[in-house]
């Protein structure tokens, strides 16, 4: 539940700390005090989305602070560890700055959190059921989330859609293939054989590079030997032999070694160069021995890399990205499967079809259970809101194949008076009549909610007198099973509540600044006679106050 609650220079707030107790809480004031600003704190904490006209004018920044007690939460604190953002024992504390420039941070127990990790934590702490939120229940997909979260199966809802969207999406495709079936064939015929005849090319880059280097040998091989010849003739084998000479010269320096040892160097650098000519002359002689010039290999040859050039062209690629092409090729062979694929697409979209059906029955067998058992509660709730004889009826209006919402859509229903025929809820035209309805609908649903902590902001709009007594008596009901927050301006609502916050705002050195107190016995007799009274309070309307407040006891 809410334990506690920090505002600071938010709207015409400058400072406000509020504990908050179990129970039914009641928050009054007069008009344009600001009684929904703890309502609109509490949202941007909670993750609603906030801008730079809700900081107070001339401060740098608005700050919300909100503690909750998450003792009866074990979602929450496992919610919580798994986004690891967990704090002190069962506690939970949602933080929320907003500057003047805009710029919004959020914190979950001092770590930084974002807007949708605030939104899935406030989620499972409290519900804000606004003044206008009949105007959102005469919506069809409103009414269908309240009908199966009272059910208990809005996991079942979200399987459903679920379902629902995998079974589409197959039969999409089921669809498309079979109405593109000749174009597909044709297609797969065309890539069957691109395939067959790029596999019978059998190419691969390594070798494509290799016979390149082959063929450039192959094709010049008489010059090559020719080059060769000239090289061992230059080297040994002529008049003229560059290592005849050579040795020639050598044999004289060795003789001057024995009058000049100053020729030793020279003697060893010609040495050198007469060992490496003799090791070029050797090379030179195996390069002639393995030097192929067989003419049939150089015709293979030149036909292979005529094959691959004329593959090349007709794919529009070059040579080395033929590998590539092939590939894309059997991709899309892939993509478009076989003949037996459509038979297992229909059989696969069957069963999603069969898995979407039995969920969904499942779904609307608990949306009929839970449809009665809501229509009772608020039928008689009706009875005590000044619609005597009036009846509500929740529908479940057959789909023919169904959606993703599941085999019916769901339609509230209203007959104001006795023997009137019900008609749905949207079309009902007192806005008085669907305010009161609409209070019934909120205050059933909530009790089932799932969360510890629901908040009323005027919800009894347009009501008073006796009625508003009964709705006080509600919530004060409610209160013992939820703590329980509510906005009210009807003394009978304040009367019943637990506890009472008035909401005040004043003028402080040239600025209107909103202040929250606590009531005690006496404060809360002032508080319910001014309600009551308005301008002139006397003493008849205190006494009438203070009954109200006994009897609320």
């Amino acid at each position: 539940m809410l334990k506690f609650l920090g505002i600071r220079d938010f709207v015409i707030v400058s400072s406000l700390e509020l504990d908050f107790s179990a129970g039914f809480t009641a928050l009054t004031g007069e008009t344009g005090a600001g009684k929904s600003i703890l309502i609109d704190a509490l949202s941007l904490a909670l993750g609603e989305r906030g801008d730079a006209t809700m900081v107070r004018n001339g401060c740098e920044r608005a700050e919300i602070a909100a503690e909750f007690d998450i003792a009866a939460l074990p979602k929450l604190q496992a919610w919580l560890r798994e986004q690891e953002l967990e704090g002190d024992t069962n506690v939970c504390l949602l933080r929320r700055v907003l500057d003047a420039g805009g710029r919004s941070r959020g914190f979950i127990n001092g770590r930084s959190a974002t807007l949708q990790q605030l939104r899935e934590a406030g989620d499972q702490l409290l519900d804000i059921h606004g003044q206008h939120a009949h105007q959102s229940l005469v919506r069809a997909d409103a009414q269908r989330v309240l009908l199966d979260g009272y059910a208990g199966m809005a996991g079942a809802a979200e399987q459903v859609a679920e379902l629902y969207r995998e079974w589409q999406t197959l039969r999409r495709r089921r669809i498309s293939l079979s109405e593109n079936a000749e174009a597909v064939a044709a297609e797969r015929e065309l890539l069957q054989f691109q395939r067959n005849e790029m596999e019978g090319l059998g190419f691969n880059v390594a070798e494509w590079n290799a016979l390149q280097d082959d063929y450039a040998r192959l094709a010049h091989a008489a010059s090559l030997l020719e080059t060769a010849a000239f090289g061992i003739e230059t080297l040994s084998e002529s008049d003229t032999a560059c290592l005849a000479q050579l040795n020639a010269l050598t044999a004289r320096l060795r003789d001057g070694l024995e009058h000049d040892a100053s020729l030793g160097e020279t003697l060893r650098m010609l040495e050198s160069a007469q060992a490496e000519l003799q090791e070029a002359v050797y090379a030179l002689r195996h390069y002639q021995q393995r030097l192929d010039t067989d003419p049939q290999r150089l015709r293979e040859q030149e036909q292979r890399i005529q094959s691959v050039m004329d593959a090349a062209r007709k794919y529009r690629v070059a040579p080395e990205q033929l590998d590539e092409a092939l590939q894309r090729i059997l991709a899309r062979l892939a993509e478009l499967g076989g003949d037996a694929d459509l038979a297992e697409l229909e059989q696969q979209e069957k069963s999603a079809q069969q898995s979407y059906l039995s969920a969904a029955q499942k779904l609307t067998a608990a949306r009929k259970k839970a449809a009665g058992k809501l229509a009772r509660e608020i039928t008689a709730a009706l009875q005590t809101l000044a619609m005597l004889g009036g009846s509500f009826a929740v529908a479940l209006l057959p789909l023919a194949e169904g959606n993703a919402f599941g085999l019916e859509t769901i339609e509230f229903q209203v007959a104001a008076n006795p023997g009137v025929p019900p008609r749905s809820l949207a079309k009902v035209a007192s806005g008085g009549e669907l305010s009161r309805i609409s209070l019934a609908i909120q205050v059933a649903t909530s009790q089932v909610a799932s969360v510890p902590t629901l908040i009323f902001d005027e919800v009894d709009s347009g009501i008073g007198g006796r009625v508003a007594e009964i709705v006080g008596h509600l919530l004060k009901k409610l209160g013992k099973s939820y703590q329980v927050l509510c906005v009210t301006h009807l003394p009978q609502v304040a009367a019943a509540a637990d506890q009472q916050w008035q909401v005040s705002k004043a003028v402080e050195n040239g600025v209107t600044l909103s202040h929250i107190a606590l009531l005690d016995g006496e404060q809360r007799v002032e508080e319910i006679a001014r309600m009551l009274g308005g301008i002139r309070i006397t003493e008849t309307t205190r006494k009438h106050a203070a009954e109200m407040l006994g009897g609320s006891v």
